[in-house]
């Protein structure tokens, strides 16, 4: 089931070309109510996946037959609501947004916990389940979260994977400042570092494309709150 309400026993894809982590973990998925199907390679990953069985996919990115980075982009386009979770050693800023960027919903690094995946995988699924709509409007912005289309005043808007998953974030939570910490965690799915102005150069990414899509409207509506973070909407 692609992308849809999960049922009782959720199908989980782990594509993952060693052996002693795919037993890892289909037995801790498999511990927590999961049905687990592994594939061993990116060309059998790519097409288990984009057979509209399962309701999520944990990936590596350094597979034999097919890169990883290359399954994602495939998958975000065919099945955009697919969950897919990045497992690689891959640990640099760098590789966490590319890997982002190229479709994932989050990023995890090798080693990890067990309890952690399991409980990023039900947060995902959770997500799904709970969208009780496939489009987000406000400020003249429309988000279609099936399509992933967006618009300004009916004016087509091109966004990257990321900035994407930033305005949609923004957008549900309409009226609300969110501090950068919990933007990070959201669209970035890692914790606050200090060091990085990750979400301060896409919200500039953002305000650039909505202020191009409608010449002469007012500014792009993500006003900055100061030492806080940001807000969609409201007053600036």
């Amino acid at each position: 089931m692609r992308g849809g309400t999960p049922t009782a026993s959720p199908r989980v894809l782990v594509v993952e070309d060693e052996p002693g982590i795919v037993d890892f973990i289909s037995r801790g998925l498999g511990a927590e109510g999961y049905s687990v199907r592994a594939a061993f390679d990116g060309v059998e990953g790519e097409r288990l996946a984009l057979g509209g069985e399962f309701d999520a996919v944990v990936l590596d990115l350094m597979l034999p037959g097919r890169d990883g980075m290359e399954i994602l982009r495939t998958l975000r386009k065919a099945a955009p609501r697919l969950p897919v979770i990045v497992l690689t050693a891959r640990a640099e800023i760098e590789d966490r947004v590319e890997g982002l960027d190229a479709g994932a919903v989050d990023y995890l690094v090798k080693p990890f916990s067990m309890a952690e995946l399991a409980a990023r995988v039900r947060a995902h699924l959770r997500a799904v389940a709970s969208a009780s709509t496939s489009v987000l409007e406000g400020e003249g912005v429309q988000v279609d979260l099936i399509s992933r289309r967006v618009t300004r005043d009916g004016v087509a808007i091109a966004l990257s994977t990321t900035e994407f998953e930033l305005l949609a974030y923004l957008m549900r939570h309409r009226g609300q400042v969110v501090s950068r910490e919990q933007i990070l965690a959201a669209v970035w799915g890692y914790e606050h570092d200090p060091n990085t102005n990750v979400v301060d150069v896409y919200i500039g990414y953002l305000r650039r494309k909505l202020a191009r899509a409608a010449p002469g409207a007012p500014p792009a509506p993500i006003h900055t709150v100061r030492a806080i973070g940001y807000r969609f909407g409201g007053q600036g």
